[in-house]
């Protein structure tokens, strides 16, 4: 399992300019297997972020907390980069950059930011690039394997569920293996695949390229990719027939609207969102409402406290106890 991760950073630098990669390529191999971001900003110091903790990277590939001991990027470097990212063809990524990032194959997502252009309709590019964050996707299969039996509600069917956690503590790979376990089915548990419907606004659930996802997401699984949750649950349930629907960070309220639709048709459904803990959750506006209506009937609490994916707790989200034992 570690030598697959060493492989997909080091994959990765392919990605990069030829002498970043290089930096990135020296460094540890036991460090290499845990990196989830790398950080490259215009005159500053390359960074990664691993393990809940961000570094800074010499020209040596050593890992420092000395940001003076840093290797400082270059806009030559940083403009290489994304030269490469976007195939030497900025134009053919017109609409992922319009939305502030580029997938990668494999799943991978290059985060970017700079001078953003509007037009009438909206934002129109980014121009000036002055950082990007390529975020690994990691993909750990049968993370949810031990807290299936808490989702699943008859052989058919399951509970409404809602993943909360601060960012970068797992909850989208938690939420993408529930999605495998429910659309492949799981019979030791004797638990049929049903149809699951994924709305994936980001592309960071089943990180599609080329219209091939390229995570383990189910057998039954269909998949509207860079599409807003808003649209696409409702696209979903006229068109693809689901029993089951699944979405990352819910928002605002045209969410909710579209996520009170898929209860009305019958239509179970999976999401996440961020938070510390129930009473945040609560504050939030639409998002606080669904829950005192008990829309969500499994609560799932997640921090880093115990390394990244660590399940604080599982709440009934009828009765608001806990029910993890």
């Amino acid at each position: 399992m570690k030598n697959n991760e060493i492989a997909i950073f080091n994959y990765l630098l392919e990605y990069l300019d030829p002498e970043i990669s290089r930096i990135l390529y020296k460094i540890p191999d036991n460090k290499k297997a845990n990196v989830e971001e790398i950080r490259i900003r215009n005159q500053k110091p390359l960074m990664i972020l691993g393990e809940g903790k961000d570094y800074y990277v010499s020209s040596e590939g050593q890992l420092l907390k000395d940001e003076q001991e840093g290797f400082v990027v270059k806009v030559e470097q940083l403009n290489k980069t994304f030269q490469i990212i976007s195939n030497y063809s900025i134009y053919a990524f017109e609409e992922e950059i319009r939305n502030g990032f580029i997938t990668l194959r494999g799943g991978h997502r290059v985060g970017i930011a700079g001078k953003t252009v509007y037009n009438s309709r909206g934002v129109e590019t980014i121009r000036n690039i002055s950082s990007l964050n390529i975020r690994i996707a990691r993909e750990k299969l049968g993370i949810s394997n031990r807290i299936m039996k808490y989702i699943i509600k008859y052989s058919n069917s399951i509970y409404n569920t809602l993943i909360v956690s601060p960012p970068q503590c797992g909850k989208t790979t938690l939420l993408r293996d529930i999605i495998r376990n429910i659309s492949d089915g799981i019979p030791e548990l004797n638990i049929r695949g049903m149809k699951v419907g994924v709305v994936d606004e980001r592309s960071e659930i089943a990180g599609v390229y080329n219209g091939i996802p390229q995570k383990k997401v189910g057998i039954r699984t269909d998949i509207l990719d860079a599409c807003l949750k808003s649209d696409g649950i409702i696209m979903l349930i006229r068109s693809m027939s689901p029993e089951v629907i699944a979405t990352d960070e819910l928002g605002g309220y045209e969410d909710i609207k579209a996520i009170n639709e898929a209860l009305k048709a019958g239509i179970k459904l999976i999401s996440t969102v961020h938070g510390e803990d129930l009473e945040d959750i609560l504050t939030k506006n639409g998002l606080g409402e669904i829950i005192e209506r008990k829309i969500f009937e499994r609560i799932i609490i997640m921090d880093n406290s115990q390394g990244v994916g660590t399940i604080c707790d599982i709440i009934d989200g009828y009765t608001f106890k806990s029910i993890l034992y």
